[in-house]
This record gives structure tokens, C-alpha cells and sequence, in this order.
């Protein structure tokens, strides 16, 4: 498995962090002071959190100058000596948590302690963020960063944007390592779900199986052979089932019947006629009138 671009990105950015917070942490370019009366235009003072230099022209310079005004002293100073060393201590470890769960010579990197190395590496960039900005807010005030009064000018240094670069490429690299647990989350999840407990488990839908009655068909269409009526083959040799109900009745015949008697008159008319006629008249049995009559 190659190694997620979120991880290779914090292990990029977070050593950059660190090289710079440290160039930060012990250079002293914090703030400078310049325009001293009693000295060349040209001489300015470094102020950083360890020590004072004094530079002119840009190629003398000496340090462990002394401090007249009480600068070493300030809470701004204080306070960034030690969230400074802490942030570096806090940095290292991260490193060394990243180093152990991204583990580039694995097949899988180990999610969970890549996640918990970017939270280590996003507080060490908080740790060095804070007094980085505590003291820009109050770089020019002389009443808590002690300095001489004015003419002289005070200004940022080198020093405090490397501190800014650094803070944020802690801050971007520690993030980037700890989307590492979305995937170990989806992993937890992933396992609750195939594995829940035999107490909880409820009956699946899938496993409902309902036997819907086959429709009928016309009997003609599906049962009709040899030009009778079969029973379906699952009903042959079964016993029939008993019928249920009353027979209805059936309608009469629609046939042509007179209501009065044609023949009424024909019997007393055809006795006479027998001795002159050689045709047999017979009176007709039927209801409808005889064929001589037509």
C-alpha cells in the first residue's frame, strides 16, 4: 500500500516546523531596536530570548550585550522562553510518533498512531503560535517589553516570521497526520457492523421469504386437452373437495310460443271434408300452426 498524500504532507511540513521554531527559539531576532542618539546611525540592537547582540554595518556584531533596560525580565519573555522549549519538546515527539505510525517500509501504516502523532504536532504549533503572537501584540509597548525612549524605533525582527512559518507549518502538517483516522474509525465501524453482539441481533428482512399464491389462469388455457377439461396436475388423484352451495336456477328457453289456440275450430271443419277430399287432413299436435293452414 503506498503511503496517503495526507500523511507524506505532515511528514514534509512538520520537520520544516521544527527547523524553524528552533532557529526561532535561539536566535536573537526578535525585535530590533534602532536610532540611538549616543551612537552610529547605523548600529542597531537584536533582541532575542536568550541573549542581546549589537551589529553595525552589518558585518560587526557582538552579543551577550548587557541588559540595561530590564528586557530579560519581561513576562512576554518569560512566558515565550518556556512555551517555545516546550513546543520543541512537543515537536519531537510528534516526529517520533509519525515515524512509528506511518512506517513507510509497511504494506498498511498504522492509522491510529499516525492520527494521535498529528494531534502531538498541532498542539506543539499552538505552543509556539501563542507567545509568538503575545509578543508582536506588545512588541512596541515599553512599558512591558522594557526600551529606550524615544527617538529610538522599535521594529520586528527575522526572528518572530520564522516563528509565525514555523507555527503554521506545525499547524498544517499535524492536521494533514490526523485525518489518519477517518480511515482506523471506518475500520471500527466496518468490524461493529459484521460482528454485533448475539443478544442484539434482530431478524433480517432479507431473510423473509413469502410464498405468494400462483395466479389462476382460464382453465382453457392452461388445463385443456384432448378436448376436455383436465384438473391442474397437482389436483389429479387428489379427492375432490365437496361443493358448497345451492343450485341456481336455469333460465327458461327463448322459443316462440302463440298464446292462442290456431287450432281452435279445425277439428269440427275437418270431418266433413274427409269423404270429398282424397287428401288425409289430420289435425296437427303441435301448438304452432300446420303446414295446410300456411
Amino acid at each position: 500500500m503506498r503511503t496517503p498524500v495526507a500523511m507524506t504532507l505532515g511528514l514534509v511540513l512538520a520537520p520544516c516546523g521544527l527547523l524553524l521554531n528552533l532557529i526561532s527559539t535561539l536566535a536573537p531576532g526578535w525585535r530590533l531596536v534602532k536610532g540611538f542618539l549616543d551612537q552610529p546611525v547605523d548600529v542597531v540592537l537584536l533582541q532575542g530570548l536568550w541573549d542581546l547582540c549589537r551589529e553595525q554595518s552589518s558585518r560587526e556584531r557582538a552579543c551577550g550585550q548587557t541588559d540595561e533596560w530590564g528586557y530579560f525580565a519581561a513576562q512576554p519573555v518569560q512566558v515565550a522562553r518556556g512555551l517555545m522549549v516546550t513546543s520543541l519538546a512537543i515537536n519531537g515527539l510528534g516526529l517520533l510518533l509519525a515515524a512509528l505510525g506511518v512506517r513507510c517500509w509497511r504494506e498498511e501504516p498504522h492509522f491510529a498512531l499516525a492520527g494521535l502523532s498529528g494531534v502531538v504536532l498541532f498542539v506543539a504549533g499552538l505552543f509556539s503560535l501563542i507567545p509568538v503572537s503575545w509578543y508582536t501584540h506588545y512588541l512596541g509597548d515599553r512599558d512591558v517589553l522594557p526600551a529606550p525612549a524615544s527617538p529610538v524605533t522599535l521594529e520586528a525582527s527575522y526572528s518572530l516570521v520564522l516563528g509565525y512559518l514555523g507555527s503554521c507549518l506545525l499547524l498544517l502538517g499535524g492536521f494533514s497526520l490526523a485525518l489518519s483516522f477517518a480511515p482506523w474509525c471506518a475500520e471500527l465501524c466496518s468490524r461493529g457492523r459484521k460482528a454485533p453482539p448475539a443478544g442484539l441481533r434482530r431478524s433480517s428482512i432479507s431473510t423473509v421469504y413469502v410464498d405468494w399464491p400462483e395466479p389462476a389462469l382460464t382453465p382453457a388455457i392452461k388445463y385443456y386437452s384432448e378436448g376436455q377439461h383436465r384438473p391442474p396436475p397437482a389436483d389429479r388423484g387428489a379427492p375432490s373437495k365437496p361443493k358448497v352451495g345451492f343450485p341456481m336456477p336455469r333460465p327458461p328457453p327463448k322459443a316462440y310460443t302463440n298464446p292462442m289456440d290456431v287450432l281452435d275450430g279445425e277439428q269440427e271443419k275437418a270431418a266433413p271434408s274427409q269423404g270429398t277430399s282424397s287428401r288425409s287432413t289430420r289435425p296437427c299436435q303441435s301448438s304452432l300452426p300446420c303446414d295446410s293452414d300456411l
